[in-house]
C-alpha cells in the first residue's frame, strides 16, 4: 500500500497536509520547516517545485516560486531536499508540480527518481484526469499516488473519471481560481463536497485559502482532510526560527481533533438516544 492512503486507511481522524514551497526562502528552511512539521503531526507534507508560470497559485506562492528559481532551485535539487528530508521524517511526502518541468526532466526518470528518494505521491495542477495516462504505467511501477484536483465547476462526468484515477485522495479546490488566504470559506463548499462525495468513497481534502485553526476545524467537518499552503509559506517567510509555523500547527491539529472528538460525542449520543 501508498504511504499516502495508508494514512486515510482507519479514517479515525482528520488529516492535516502542509506545503512548502522547495528552496525558500532557501532549502537549509525548507528541510527545517518540514521536520518541525513532521514533528508537529502533520499527516501528509506537500513540497511545491517552483516553476515560472505556477497558473494556479496566488501571490504568495508566485512570490514564493520565483525567489527559489532565483535561488536557483530546479527539479533535481527538489528531489535531493526531498532525499534529505526523507532521511529525517517518515512522513509522507508529495510533490506538487506543473508539468512542464516533469516532461522536461523526463516521467520515467522522474518517477523513478521520486521513488529513490522517498517521495510518495504526485499533485499535477495542470495535468487533467483524460491525459493522466501517460503517468500511469510509471506511478503504478514506483508505487506513487497521483492525485487529482476538482474544482466547484467541474462536471459530473470530470468528477467521475477524477475519482477513478486519484490514488491517495481527490485533492478539492475550495473555490474557483487561485491559492492563498482568504478571511471565509467559500458559501457552496458544502454542497461540492457532498457532490463528490456521492460518486466516490475515496478521501477528500479540502485546499486553497484555508488559512486559519478554525477554517481548518470547519472544513474537516466535511471533508476527510484539510490543506495548507499559502498561510504556511507566509509563517515561514514572517519567522525563520519557525516558532510561529510550530504555534500555528498545534492549534491547527488542536482545532481539527478537537472537530473530530465533537463529532464522535455526537455519534455516541444519537446512538444512546436511538437504540437498535
Amino acid at each position: 500500500m501508498n504511504k499516502v492512503e495508508a494514512v486515510f486507511l482507519t479514517r479515525k481522524k482528520k488529516v492535516l497536509i502542509t506545503y512548502v514551497t522547495v528552496g525558500y526562502p532557501d532549502v537549509k528552511t525548507t528541510v527545517a520547516a518540514a521536520v518541525s512539521m513532521a514533528e508537529k503531526g502533520v499527516d501528509i507534507i506537500e513540497l511545491g517545485v517552483p516553476f515560472s508560470d505556477p497558473l494556479s497559485d496566488g501571490i504568495t506562492i508566485q512570490n514564493a516560486s520565483h525567489k527559489a528559481l532565483l535561488n536557483g532551485v530546479n527539479l533535481k535539487i527538489c528531489l535531493e531536499t526531498a532525499a534529505e528530508i526523507r532521511h529525517k521524517v517518515s512522513t509522507p511526502l508529495v510533490f506538487m508540480s506543473y508539468l512542464n518541468p516533469i516532461y522536461r526532466y523526463g516521467i520515467k526518470k522522474f518517477c523513478r527518481d521520486c521513488a529513490r528518494v522517498g517521495v510518495n505521491g504526485l499533485i499535477i495542477p495542470d495535468l487533467p484526469p483524460e491525459e493522466g495516462r501517460i503517468f500511469a504505467p510509471d506511478v503504478t511501477r514506483n508505487n506513487i499516488a497521483l492525485i487529482y484536483l476538482l474544482a466547484p465547476t467541474s462536471t459530473p462526468e470530470r468528477i467521475t473519471l477524477a475519482a477513478e484515477k486519484s490514488r491517495g485522495f481527490i485533492y478539492l479546490v475550495s473555490e474557483a481560481g487561485v491559492t492563498g488566504a482568504r478571511e471565509s470559506l467559500p458559501a457552496g463548499l458544502k454542497d461540492f463536497v457532498q457532490r463528490v462525495r456521492k460518486v466516490t468513497g475515496k478521501p477528500l481534502c479540502v485546499g486553497f485559502g484555508i488559512s486559519t485553526p478554525e477554517q481548518a476545524a470547519r472544513v474537516t467537518k466535511i471533508a476527510d482532510g484539510v490543506i495548507i499552503g499559502s498561510k504556511i509559506v507566509e509563517t515561514v517567510e514572517t519567522d525563520n526560527s519557525l516558532r510561529q509555523l510550530n504555534e500555528f500547527i498545534t492549534r491547527t491539529k488542536n482545532s481539527i481533533r478537537l472537530e473530530k472528538i465533537q463529532e464522535a460525542n455526537v455519534s455516541v449520543k444519537t446512538t444512546l438516544c436511538n437504540p437498535q
